[in-house]
């Protein structure tokens, strides 16, 4: 596991767009898979930026996206579908039959449909090759994706129910009410991460501080979801100085290699 500590939200983001573009230069079929919420956003900014002013090119990128919230339709301003294309796939010369988010209407009572959905999007990742470089944020408890803390760490792709720390987190994104955050949300499941043959985890603040020590240094437990990517066989962690601030060991402020 690669630990990268950046000094700010600005640099963590540059360096994290850094290592994604380096992989497209590479292999321009590259499959991404994408992560939403607040810390991505950067990163982001700054592909779009190497987009417009150097020439990144995204025409031949599949990419799949880590979850969707149930209940909410593409057009729905707090979609995952939505901010996608808000932030990100407007921006750039992705084509759009490449692009892959889960749905958020499939009806949340009907389970068949749900897990005939779920193996449905699990072929297509396979379909395109796998994934070669996943992107992930990480929650103040530990989850990635919408794998909660006591998630299988071989599940895939499946339907979760969203605990109230979760709902309470993200109801900044809905005007502070959790009561209009959804309560289920399909996700990749931390098996489905783990294939993929290169982990990207980006943090940034102190709030975020506790469950970068517990990832990188703590036991690795289906209570601390992220600390699975310890057992990555390719997984790059870039944090700023405050994510990392309560880690033991002395890291390098550039990079450091753990294993």
């Amino acid at each position: 596991m690669l630990v990268v500590i950046k000094k700010n939200y600005e640099q963590m983001s540059k360096e994290a767009a850094r290592v994604i573009s380096e992989i497209m230069r590479e292999k321009p079929t590259t499959t991404l898979g994408l992560a939403t919420g607040s810390t991505p956003l950067g990163v982001y900014r700054e592909l779009i930026r190497m987009h417009r002013e150097e020439g990144l090119d995204f025409s031949k990128v599949t990419t799949f996206n880590l979850d969707e919230y149930l209940g909410l339709p593409p057009s729905h301003t707090r979609s995952y579908h939505y901010f996608m294309y808000e932030n990100f796939f407007n921006h750039i010369n992705v084509n759009e039959r490449f692009v892959h988010i889960p749905s958020g209407m499939v009806d949340v009572n009907d389970l068949h449909r749900i897990h005939k959905y779920c193996d449905w999007y699990e072929d297509r990742i396979r379909e395109a090759g796998g994934i070669d470089l996943q992107l992930l944020g990480i929650g103040v408890n530990g989850h990635i994706g919408f794998n909660e803390p006591g998630s299988s760490l071989g599940a895939l792709t499946r339907i979760k129910t969203l605990t109230e720390n979760t709902r309470a987190a993200n109801s900044r994104f809905f005007e502070n009410d959790i009561h209009k955050v959804p309560r289920y949300a399909i996700t990749m499941g931390i098996g489905t991460i783990m294939n993929a043959r290169i982990v990207l985890l980006i943090a940034s603040g102190k709030e975020k501080a506790r469950a970068i020590k517990m990832t990188v240094e703590g036991p690795i437990t289906a209570q601390v979801p992220a600390s699975m990517v310890q057992m990555h066989r390719k997984a790059i962690l870039i944090v700023d100085e405050e994510a990392g601030s309560n880690l033991d060991v002395h890291y390098d402020r550039m990079v450091t290699d753990l294993n």
